[in-house]
């Protein structure tokens, strides 16, 4: 978490971002609003990371610090699912095992099994569970499955260097804890879900089982509020738009990466911010910068 201290230092030190910084001379046009909303957000103190990739051809539409490893918050659950996929490939009996949970794995905010009556959930129902409403709780119990270690080198056999889950959810982290759940760069991310919705990741079979996980988010608060989406049905396509999506949110963080096809194109994008959440003006800002990029992925694919 980001202490005023911190807050004002990198305000200070972002201070001097300039319009244009990044931006390309042709395709970026596309996106001036978007870099436009950034950019003022980055001149308020609001640290920004942000990219948006055609999926077809893998060309970079827009970039704002996308190599810079930022907070991500839950994003990172990501990459726990795509090690509980690679475990549930072919037949495997794994899929229909009953996971308990345990005093030592509750947690609150995000989720609905803490709300549940039943102490037991088969690992596939978890996994879908943390898509939908990427619940705290389930990711626990999961990871005590796996074990962070399993996850953490699943991530280095991707080939991801500066984007991890760092630990399990906790309600309090204190100064023995990790200072994020999760981190990432844009670069990498926007990567990682190019790669798993052209079934690149571990294998097509593992890469769809993920994205069918995270069809079921149900946040669209960030990015994808510009999208038109019903947030708690939107696994066929909308007016020819069709999203995969995974947020993350913690107290100065906002993050969202996710794919976007529509008629005319499809796109990979992250966008991250980082920012004193010391009045709800500020969250608003960031969220409305955030919505901003997402009216012009709209436009670009639609």
């Amino acid at each position: 978490m980001v202490t005023p201290s911190q807050g004002s230092e990198r305000r200070a030190r972002h201070s001097n971002v300039h319009r244009g910084k990044h931006r390309g001379e042709e395709v970026n046009e596309n996106f001036a609003r978007g870099f436009q909303a950034l950019s003022d957000l980055a001149l308020a103190g609001v640290q920004v990371s942000a990219r948006a990739t055609d999926l077809a051809t893998g060309k970079e539409l827009f970039s704002v610090d996308d190599h810079v490893v930022m907070p991500t918050a839950s994003i990172g659950k990501v990459l726990l699912l795509v090690e509980v996929a690679s475990r549930l490939t072919g037949t495997s009996a794994e899929t229909f095992t009953v996971l308990d949970r345990a005093p030592r794995d509750a947690v609150g905010d995000s989720g609905i099994w803490q709300h549940l009556q039943s102490p037991s959930l088969p690992l596939a129902d978890l996994a879908a569970m943390i898509g939908a409403t990427s619940d705290n709780l389930a990711t626990n119990v999961l990871l005590r499955h796996v074990g962070l270690e399993s996850v953490r080198a699943r991530t280095e056999a991707l080939g991801l260097t500066r984007t991890a889950l760092l630990d399990l959810v906790r309600d309090h982290r204190g100064p023995d804890d990790a200072p994020q759940l999760s981190i990432g760069s844009a670069k990498e991310l926007t990567w990682l879900f190019a790669s798993l919705a052209r079934g690149e990741i571990v294998s097509p079979e593992v890469s769809q089982r993920v994205i069918g996980w995270l069809s079921l988010n149900s946040d669209l608060s960030m990015v994808a509020s510009a999208f038109g989406l019903d947030p708690l049905a939107h696994r066929t396509p909308d007016h020819g738009v069709l999203l995969v999506n995974k947020t993350g949110t913690d107290g100065g963080v906002r993050s969202e990466v996710g794919v976007l096809r529509g008629p005319r194109a499809s796109v990979s994008y992250a966008v991250s911010t980082y920012f004193a959440d010391t009045g709800l003006s500020s969250r608003l800002a960031v969220l409305d910068g955030m919505r901003q990029l997402g009216m012009d992925l709209l436009e670009y694919v639609h």
